[in-house]
């Protein structure tokens, strides 16, 4: 029996010895990824590597907390970091381009801020930002960064993620930037869990900065959510009146983006089915459920 690293190898088929050092195991498991739309599962990693299960799942983990891979609800795909190699950021900038009219739309419909963000690690990257009289008010640029735990557009994103990525991207992460940030996981999975009730409609208020509102709504394709989408206001703005329109800017999207897709995507627990395109007075107390601000979170 050999050890290596702390691991056993005595599950290793015999004829075939283990890697010695944790890079060729790592080369091992990356090497497996042919493509960016390879998907794997732990077990179909363990058995073509001959690692044991517990090591690949070690490293699996390593490696997607590390933005090498990424965990889906299909399996293990390449990450921001091991596709960022292969030069650009095409996806990026698709999901820009889709997005861009309906951002103008919302931007004349309701004279507010709006942005387009995509999930990177425990942030948000904001893609876009379409502003009005009040853009110069809100702190944030294209190519910039914010905790995803603490805006609408995180939140919105992280809803749609299954609860062990979600405490692998914002764990260590989480913290308090205000009074009213979220910054603990405990209350972050029960804000999450209020988000999808919501069919996916996120808030904050002050939770990222003090005097800014936000709604958001997630672009989400066949494995989960790919961008966001939020109305950004003052910290007394109504948002909730014009919140349906964010949400059915973020379908536009995601049926520009994927035409075929008939079915709402995989969501990590049970999902409520997708509500019309139109919101009656009735439909949005029931959506929101809420009649204070202080009720969002």
């Amino acid at each position: 029996m050999t050890a290596v690293d702390g691991l056993s190898t005595t599950h290793a088929p015999a004829g075939r010895e283990l890697p010695p050092s944790m890079v060729e195991r790592v080369t091992l498991i990356m090497d497996l990824f042919e493509g960016r739309t390879a998907r794997l599962t732990l077990e179909e990693v363990a058995r073509s590597t001959s690692l044991p299960r517990s090591t690949a799942h070690r490293i699996l983990d390593q490696l997607v907390r590390l933005c090498w891979l990424d965990h889906t609800g299909l399996g293990y795909a390449l990450g921001r970091r091991a596709l960022g190699f292969g030069g650009g950021d095409g996806a990026r900038s698709r999901v820009r381009e889709a997005a861009a009219g309906r951002l103008h739309q919302l931007q004349i419909q309701t004279g507010l801020v709006v942005h387009l963000a995509v999930l990177d690690g425990a942030e948000v990257y904001y893609l876009d930002k379409v502003g009005g009289r009040f853009a110069e008010a809100v702190p944030s640029r294209v190519g910039g960064r914010a905790p995803a735990h603490s805006t609408a557009l995180g939140k919105a994103m992280l809803a749609w993620l299954e609860p062990e990525d979600v405490e692998a991207r914002a764990g260590e992460a989480i913290g308090r930037l205000t009074q009213r940030t979220i910054c603990d996981m405990g209350t972050l999975h029960q804000e999450l869990d209020r988000i999808r009730r919501r069919h996916g409609l996120a808030f904050e208020r002050g939770e990222c900065f003090p005097d800014i509102a936000c709604a958001a709504a997630a672009v989400r394709g066949p494995e989960g959510p790919i961008a966001a989408i939020s109305l950004v206001g003052g910290a007394s703005s109504p948002l909730e009146k014009i919140a349906p329109l964010v949400v059915d800017a973020a379908r536009q999207v995601s049926r520009e983006l994927f035409p075929g897709q008939e079915t709402p995507v995989r969501a990590p627990h049970r999902e409520a089915a997708v509500p019309a395109a139109t919101w009656s007075p009735q439909a949005m107390d029931r959506l929101l459920n809420t009649g204070q601000y202080g009720d969002w979170q």
